[in-house]
């Protein structure tokens, strides 16, 4: 007879203790399910199975996902349980984020670059061209590190990280792109005609307005409302 198990009345009982599942209103477990999901649905919409619908669910992952990180920006500073962080083993996930970026930028063609202001509290910045597509991998590419740590039953390591990365990076970051999917979807309800970006990359640098107006052509929101799964406003 195993040395885990005694007989009790004539039949075995273990004595390891199940394992507890986890609260579903612990903090951590709500944080983790929100990442995953994020990372799930932005990976299965860049597959581009449902172009129609590819907007308006990055729209709304992105927007949830930013709950759960006011959600991290308004708790208290998490601190790790170590000193320094623990090694994940070598780097991963980077041919992914690569392909994920190629899928996204492929599908979101021609309305992936946009025009974003940093940091909003320095006067007269410029603006700079991103890609909708490059936040959406660095964010994904965050979030995986954390979810790494989570996994592996580091919680607080795993909350540290979505928390510093939440500040540092992909906060912003996915905040940018919000406002990128929301001004796209504005545009084609409202029936605004949409600012193209002709030519425009994320090597070069925006200028002032007039300068940025020179730039644009006009792309009628009935060409991208299709693809993109938008309804035209009355």
């Amino acid at each position: 007879m195993s040395d885990a198990t005694q007989v009790k009345n004539g039949a075995p009982e273990s004595t390891s203790a199940a394992p507890t599942p986890p609260d579903p209103s612990d903090f951590a477990v709500q944080i983790a399910d929100q990442v995953e999901s994020f990372i799930l649905t932005v990976t299965e919409v860049a597959k581009g199975d449902e172009p129609d619908s590819a907007v308006p669910y990055l729209l709304l992952e992105v927007s949830q996902l930013l709950l759960a990180g006011g959600r991290l920006g308004a708790h208290e500073d998490i601190v790790p349980d170590e000193r320094y962080e623990p090694d994940l083993g070598p780097e991963q996930g980077v041919e992914e984020a690569d392909e994920l970026r190629e899928r996204l930028a492929s599908l979101l063609d021609p309305v992936d670059v946009y025009s974003e202001v940093f940091d909003p509290y320095e006067p007269r910045k410029a603006p700079v061209a991103c890609r909708i597509s490059d936040d959406l991998a660095d964010v994904v590419t965050d979030l995986r590190h954390g979810l790494a740590h989570y996994r592996a039953g580091r919680t607080v390591e795993a909350l540290w990280w979505w928390q510093f990365s939440y500040f540092s990076n992909w906060g912003s970051t996915a905040s940018a792109s919000l406002r990128a999917l929301q001004s796209l979807v504005a545009h084609v309800r409202l029936d605004q005609p949409l600012q193209e970006l002709d030519g425009l990359d994320t090597d070069q640098e925006l200028g002032e307005e007039d300068e940025l107006a020179e730039e644009t052509g006009k792309i009628m929101a009935e060409e991208i409302a299709g693809p993109l799964g938008l309804r035209q406003g009355r």
